[in-house]
């Protein structure tokens, strides 16, 4: 547990060393924040008007919520496999008296840990520059039920990224890609991080709801606002959970089959 607690460590202070990184990522996700703000202050304009079962109030609250569940569950260092595995570098972590997932995960953990950190400095100076009204969830057992779907939403993501990590096994030049076609493209799209996933069909969202992504960043904040709670909550985190074990299984698959033809050459 020690050796985990310092990886921790040394993982934070890292996290300064490349501060254009950061600072990119921290600028990127800000900026979509007020996107999207502006986008839907537009229309809820008018004080009384109810779109999509949202009132402006809880429209807005699911805006600001995003940046602070993406905080927690889109960062990851994680990504970083990919580059081991097509540099040789996976090598070196092989021979060591540690787990290689557990110690990307715990390097996940010390990311997140900064990012909601800024996250929440963020949060603070755009409510206070926009001012926008705010829902504050008073009901204990929902704030639970939404830091456990959290929890799960870290979990689904660590996992897929992990299995996504794996592309440079068998196609080195594309671990880059994968990730950008994946994190990017298809998360950002799909995991209510853009919009809510209930201004969609209905049976676009039925068909979303049997996939991890919504678990991601929508499941979350609707349960924070008191849309989703129930047998809702229960079936949801079933599902989440599903996919988590579906996940770690092909994870499995996918690591052992790409260990067997995995060639570190000089290494």
């Amino acid at each position: 547990m020690n050796k985990y607690l310092q990886i921790f460590k040394i993982s934070f202070a890292q996290e300064f060393a490349y501060k254009a990184n950061f600072i990119m990522w921290r600028v990127r996700n800000v900026f979509q924040i007020f996107l999207i703000f502006f986008l839907w202050d537009a229309v809820f304009s008018d004080q009384g008007r109810v779109v999509f079962g949202y009132d402006r109030t809880k429209i807005l609250t699911y805006v600001f919520g995003v940046m602070l569940v993406r905080a927690l569950v889109l960062s990851s260092k994680s990504v970083d496999i990919a580059r081991d595995i097509a540099t040789g570098e996976l090598s070196n972590y092989l021979l060591r008296p540690i787990s290689y997932f557990k110690y990307w995960f715990t390097r996940d953990v010390s990311s997140k840990v900064l990012n909601i950190m800024f996250a929440v400095v963020e949060f603070a100076i755009l409510y206070l520059i926009l001012k926008p009204p705010f829902y504050f969830q008073t009901d204990i057992f929902t704030n639970l039920s939404f830091l456990i779907s959290v929890g799960v939403a870290i979990l689904i993501f660590s996992t897929l990224i992990f299995i996504v990590s794996t592309v440079p096994f068998w196609a080195p030049e594309l671990g880059w890609g994968s990730h950008f076609l994946v994190t990017v493209v298809v998360v950002e799209s799909l995991s209510g991080s853009v919009f809510p996933i209930d201004v969609l069909p209905q049976l676009v969202q039925r068909v979303l709801m049997i996939t991890p992504f919504p678990y991601l960043i929508y499941f979350p904040i609707q349960v924070y606002l008191g849309k989703i709670g129930g047998f809702q909550y229960l079936q949801g985190t079933l599902i989440s959970l599903l996919w988590i074990v579906v996940l770690w299984l092909v994870l499995r698959r996918v690591w052992s089959k790409g260990l067997k033809v995995y060639q570190a050459f000089g290494r």
